[in-house]
């Protein structure tokens, strides 16, 4: 439209270039007016174009980043650390594909789960798997874990105390291990992983040092408070002890453990740390973008610098 407002433009002013010819001056100043008008018209018309095209574009991406059901606010109760640190990472995630995702960190382990429950939160990220269980159970509760919402895991590891290599190990060595149920357990199925004990069959995260079976060297299973396991290693062979008490201790889960528990090991896949929602919502759009998010490349590559081993995405069967 405008190469033709243009022309017509061009035709006045020849129009008017031939009534000059003729020797009218009144003609030629109309014709100048005439020529400025249709310039004029087509530089509106080309600026309306322009802004036309650019709020159907504006529009279109848009409607593309925005959520199809149009529910686009994800509410999220958890801990402070690593799990809203890894939230505060999702963000930008879910920004780009529309979602406008708030987390409150929660200092207790109850409030998380009532607060999905009653509705008031789309999703809580705080507990593993057994956790999770026992709450429904004791509380009567209808809470699941998400589709795909298995996202990572804190692992135990076997640290060297006298000893440095499980080489070393020899008949009568002493092995810290944490004396409350859960970690007991944990730090028993480390020890079969590692091929130090055989526990009795199907005992799995109910396990206590009664179920242990096999004890060829005749290890001492010395029981003692979790946080104060690496407390004792300079007076025992090794000690198997949980993440987050290997790092307030100065060691590396990464560098410093000797065995660490395996993606796919029976303990695994009770203690990683999960998506939680009501039940019949496991499957809504947000919560799936929310599952996928912390799938992403971006986390899993935040998690992997950031923790040094002991934070460590889990990429096993969900």
């Amino acid at each position: 439209m405008k190469k033709q407002f243009v022309a017509a433009a061009s035709a006045a002013v020849l129009a008017a270039g031939v009534l000059a010819g003729c020797g009218s001056s009144s003609a030629s100043t109309a014709g100048t007016s005439a020529a400025a008008s249709a310039q004029t018209e087509a530089a509106q018309d080309a600026s309306t174009q322009t802004a036309a095209a650019a709020s159907t574009a504006a529009d279109t991406q848009a409607s593309a980043a925005a959520p199809a059901d149009g529910d686009n606010k994800i509410t999220v109760a958890c801990s402070q650390t690593p799990h809203s640190e890894i939230l505060e990472q999702a963000k930008a995630v879910l920004e780009a594909q529309g979602y406008d995702l708030e987390y409150t960190v929660f200092e207790d382990y109850v409030q998380p789960n009532n607060v999905v429950e009653s509705g008031d939160f789309d999703a809580n990220y705080f507990q593993h798997v057994n956790y999770l269980n026992s709450f429904n159970e004791e509380n009567g509760t209808h809470l699941v874990v998400a589709t795909n919402g298995k996202i990572h895991y804190e692992p135990f590891g076997i640290y060297g105390g006298t000893k440095k290599s499980l080489d070393e190990i020899a008949d009568g060595d002493a092995i810290a291990i944490p004396n409350d149920t859960t970690n007991e357990a944990r730090a028993l199925l480390l020890l079969q992983q590692a091929g130090l004990i055989t526990l009795n069959d199907g005992v799995g995260v109910t396990a206590t040092v009664n179920d242990v079976k096999d004890n060829p060297h005749n290890l001492k299973l010395v029981e003692v408070e979790a946080a104060q396991v690496p407390k004792q290693l300079p007076s025992v062979a090794f000690g198997v002890i949980n993440g987050n008490y290997a790092l307030e201790n100065g060691l590396s889960v990464k560098k410093d453990a000797l065995v660490t528990e395996a993606a796919d090991g029976d303990a695994i896949q009770q203690y990683v740390n999960i998506i939680a929602v009501k039940e019949g919502n496991e499957d809504l759009p947000k919560i799936k973008a929310l599952t996928d998010a912390l799938h992403s490349d971006t986390i899993v590559k935040y998690i992997n610098d950031t923790y040094d081993g002991a934070v460590v995405p889990y990429d096993g069967a969900q």
